[in-house]
């Protein structure tokens, strides 16, 4: 039993892995971009599939892991709360699209990495808010729109591939 276990977690890995590495990739190719960052992109789509089918610790690692190497990659770091609250927490919050049911998950996985956008958008971009404008009401009205259109895209992308692989890859 041990060695099956053992097994089964390697596959897991190797499974988190290309899906890491795939959303790394597909971070790197722009669907639209916004006048002052932000950008609209596939790289929630692998790591979607994986968290539905490895469940929520799986879900939460591969979304740290995915902020490391994003950050590591040429990240924009100002200092290190902002870091954190804009790449690996961001993104460990996609994993919470584990639990069910799934549209209520997505809802919340969505809500959490935006609330983590706005934080850091409020406390560590407010030099970017028009003249007059409330920091925390920038930060809402810029990441929303860019987060909701890249989680709902993502989202379309990974349930239509995701009942196509349901069928032809089960959960072991």
């Amino acid at each position: 039993m041990a060695s099956k276990q053992k097994h089964s977690s390697t596959v897991v890995m190797i499974e988190g892995a290309l899906c890491i590495a795939l959303s790394i990739v597909l971070s790197r190719f722009d669907l639209f971009r916004m006048p002052q960052g932000g950008t609209i992109d596939f790289e929630l789509v692998p790591i979607m599939i994986f968290v539905y089918r490895r469940g929520l610790k799986w879900g939460l690692f591969s979304g740290f892991i995915i902020g490391i190497t994003k950050m590591l990659l040429g990240g924009y770091i100002l200092n290190p709360v902002q870091a954190a609250l804009d790449y690996p927490l961001a993104l460990m919050c996609v994993g919470l699209m584990a639990l069910h049911p799934r549209f209520l998950s997505f809802l919340l996985a969505a809500c959490c990495q935006i609330s983590c956008s706005i934080v850091s958008g409020a406390y560590f971009f407010a030099q970017y808010a028009p003249e007059g404008q409330n920091a925390w009401v920038y930060s809402f009205f810029y990441n929303v729109p860019t987060l909701g259109a890249k989680y709902i895209l993502s989202w379309i992308v990974a349930l239509i591939l995701w009942k196509a692989l349901e069928r032809e890859l089960p959960v072991r």
